[in-house]
Formats: structure tokens, C-alpha cells, sequence
């Protein structure tokens, strides 16, 4: 059973999903503020890799992270299909850049299984688990342990108005 979901609950959860390097990804709907038509990326200097670099939205500054490189594969594939899915946790906000868009799924937040132990460990720590589906397997990653990990936890850090 997956931590956080009791022992017999089952419960609807609607997921936003996309597709990176041809894996099934997804985030929580209550997590995502948007998804948009991909925006010009200016690139910052002396960043890390993840850091795609920042956008504006709407006139307010919003880094564009590169979640392929945040889990160690190459740099996501820009093609015409891509788009940013805007998350927002608390007082942050990030666009997290995705190959495409997936559709809309409401599963059974019971039927999510733990990660597999064969995932490197920091990859493991990012999903809330994994669900079959119809036509494959969905990924469903935890916005919050995404915020809060080592690699991202400095940009949470820096973009906390009380820090």
C-alpha cells in the first residue's frame, strides 16, 4: 500500500498526464495550476543542469525545469507537441517541461502500487507510486518530495518569500 492512502480506501484521484521519453507521467490535478503551449525559455547562467532557465507568465518570473534531466536522462525533447505544465506548491511556482500532453485520467487512488525497488533510490522518492492502466502504466509523481529534494529544494529555498 502506498503512504499516505489507509488500508481499504479507495478514493478517486485526477491526474494530469503527459508523456516523457515515452513514459506516462503524471501529477495530481489539485497540483497543477496550467498547462500551456511551450514559451520562449531564457536560459540562466551558472544554473543547474534541471533548470531549463525561466518564462514569463503573465509578467510574473517562473523557472522551467527540465524533469528528464531531474531524473538523470538527457534533456527533454522540444518538439512541437511540448508544453509546460505550471505546478504551484504553497508559494512556489514551476513549469515543468513535457514532451506532451496526455489525457485527462481519474484512477483509484488504491490501486496505486509502491515504486519498484529496481529505481534508483532518489527516483523512487519522487513518486507516489504507479498505476496500470488500460493502455499501459502511469507514473504518478509527489509534487511535494519533488519541491523538497536536494536538487530542487535550493530553488524552493531561494524563491521562499520568508528565507
Amino acid at each position: 500500500m502506498v503512504e499516505g492512502v489507509p488500508a481499504g480506501t479507495s478514493s478517486p484521484l485526477r491526474l494530469v498526464c503527459f508523456e516523457l521519453r515515452q513514459q506516462e507521467l503524471a501529477f495530481p490535478i489539485a497540483d497543477v495550476r496550467e498547462t500551456l503551449p511551450l514559451k520562449p525559455i531564457s536560459h540562466v547562467f551558472l544554473t543547474p543542469p534541471w533548470l531549463a532557465g525561466i518564462f514569463s507568465l503573465r509578467g510574473e518570473i517562473v523557472p522551467a525545469i527540465d524533469l528528464g534531466v531531474l531524473l538523470g536522462l538527457p534533456r527533454t525533447v522540444v518538439g512541437d507537441d511540448a508544453r509546460i505544465v505550471v505546478v504551484e506548491k504553497g508559494p512556489l511556482v514551476a513549469g515543468v517541461l513535457v514532451e506532451r500532453l496526455r489525457e485527462l485520467r481519474t484512477i483509484d487512488a488504491a490501486a496505486l502500487e509502491p515504486p519498484p525497488a529496481s529505481l534508483p533510490a532518489e527516483v523512487a522518492a519522487i513518486l507516489t507510486g504507479i498505476a496500470a492502466t488500460p493502455t499501459g502504466t502511469v507514473r504518478v509523481l509527489d509534487l511535494d518530495a519533488l519541491l523538497s529534494s536536494d536538487r530542487i529544494g535550493a530553488l524552493a529555498r531561494e524563491e521562499s518569500p520568508t528565507a
